[in-house]
């Protein structure tokens, strides 16, 4: 264990016409400042938000997020 995980939001985001982390916040039901940590690192969601996040972009969730070794 101790594996870093790593994710591709702000990519997806911006590859969504520019989607902004409150569109995003708002699709998921989180807060903007969540989604904010997740695209920095500082905060790894739950594998619900983690699920809704991947199901907004229309991905499988290990093409959102990833485990770095």
């Amino acid at each position: 264990m101790g594996g870093r995980i790593s994710n591709r939001v702000r990519d997806l985001r911006d590859a969504h016409d520019r989607m902004t982390q409150q569109a995003l916040a708002d699709q998921v039901g989180v807060s903007r400042q969540t989604i904010n940590a997740i695209e920095t690192g500082k905060y790894q969601p739950s594998l619900e938000v983690a699920l809704k996040i991947a199901r907004a972009f229309d991905q499988a969730v290990e093409a959102v997020f990833r485990l770095e070794d």
